[in-house]
């Protein structure tokens, strides 16, 4: 690792990883197959066994990409679409069904009462994805009784319009900006939303020996709580935070997604609402300030500068602990959009000022 990435490139330094280059031929060449079971694999396993770890060949042997059904959620109209459990896209449905249950602050955006409505409905929504959120392999995730109106309406009834609600139990959260997001939309209406991470700064920290590349650090996302349903066990997949979205209504369909470990799913929600509750355009939407959580436990809230002194007054008044963080802070997240119209032929796209992404055309040769 300390050989491959420091010191950092200096500046004008060409930055080369021979290892990783010979490992790309031998995928170009061998496929899959070279990865999971040739030599790729081989060093991977010799580099875990040399660190104490147990990963072993029948792990690499035996895994196979899965081809899933999204769940989804209507949202005044709007459908959003997020992947299922393991990963986190229930926690920004579900903060959707409980903001349903209220109208729009008439008040605006920016509003306190706004601002209040999405943090308390995002503490609830991250509650019970903590609480039921695992590897549906092998526990059971009753993603249809959470995603029920039934429930929106309970967890929203929890809602006091005037006071911040500090007890609500989950799990401690993390975010690192490991992660790369890219949305694509292309001519014939066809969207793709992709979404790619090695959890945490640097991953594992680990370097694959001759291969040029770094292990992730997902056995994170495990708790080794007895009996919870997202303990620590063979063969099974933690709890995972990257969520690729989709967003459809009668004129678009829209390709997004926010990085930002566990801020995903309210930075997700905050966008939607944004759209569909505000009439944003969809680089509006990203534009727009937001809040995040340290933690969905207590009443500690991060949001950007750019609230007016009433609102972060509102929102102080009501028992938020407020952190408050630079314009266009990369804490909040970063996303972009992709999107075709239904009608065909055209597309938009948008990117997030809080990191270095782009929204361009594909060049005339496309």
């Amino acid at each position: 690792f300390q050989r491959l990435f420091l010191p950092p490139p200096a500046t004008g330094r060409i930055f080369r990883n021979p290892d990783l280059a010979r490992c790309l031929k031998l995928l170009a060449d061998g496929g899959r197959e070279e990865f999971y079971q040739g030599a790729i694999a081989e060093a991977i396993l010799a580099t875990s066994r040399q660190l104490g770890g147990v990963l072993s060949a029948g792990d690499l042997a035996g895994y196979e990409s899965e081809w899933v059904e999204p769940i989804s959620t209507r949202y005044r109209g709007v459908t959003v679409y997020e992947l299922p459990p393991n990963g986190q896209g229930l926690a920004a449905l579900l903060m959707l069904n409980i903001l349903a249950r209220f109208e729009p602050a008439a008040q605006g955006v920016l509003s306190p009462e706004e601002w209040h409505k999405r943090i308390e409905a995002m503490k609830l929504a991250y509650a019970d994805a903590a609480a039921s959120v695992a590897d549906p392999k092998l526990v059971r995730v009753p993603v249809g009784q959470l995603l029920s109106p039934e429930h929106a309406a309970s967890r929203a009834r929890l809602i006091q319009p005037d006071k911040a609600n500090c007890a609500v139990a989950a799990a401690g959260l993390r975010s690192t900006p490991d992660t790369t997001y890219l949305a694509v939309a292309d001519r014939e209406g066809n969207v793709a939303s992709w979404i790619q991470s090695i959890s945490w700064l640097w991953g594992s920290g680990v370097a694959v020996r001759g291969c040029g590349f770094l292990l992730h650090n997902r056995g994170a996302g495990f708790t080794l709580e007895p009996g919870h349903p997202n303990v620590l066990a063979p063969g099974k997949r933690p709890f995972h935070t990257i969520i690729p979205g989709f967003f459809e209504d009668k004129e678009w369909r829209a390709a997004f997604g926010i990085m930002g470990g566990p801020n995903q799913p309210l930075a997700h929600a905050q966008w939607v609402s944004n759209a569909v509750d505000f009439g944003m355009d969809f680089q509006a939407a990203l534009d727009a300030p937001r809040f995040t959580k340290p933690s969905a436990r207590g009443c500690e809230v991060r949001v950007e500068n750019r609230l007016p002194a009433a609102t972060l007054e509102g929102l102080s008044r009501r028992g938020h602990l407020l952190e408050i963080r630079a314009a266009y802070s990369t804490a909040m997240g970063r996303g972009g959009v992709a999107a075709a119209s239904r009608s065909g032929g055209i597309q938009a796209a948008a990117a997030d000022p809080r990191s270095d992404g782009e929204a361009v055309p594909a060049p005339p040769a496309y």
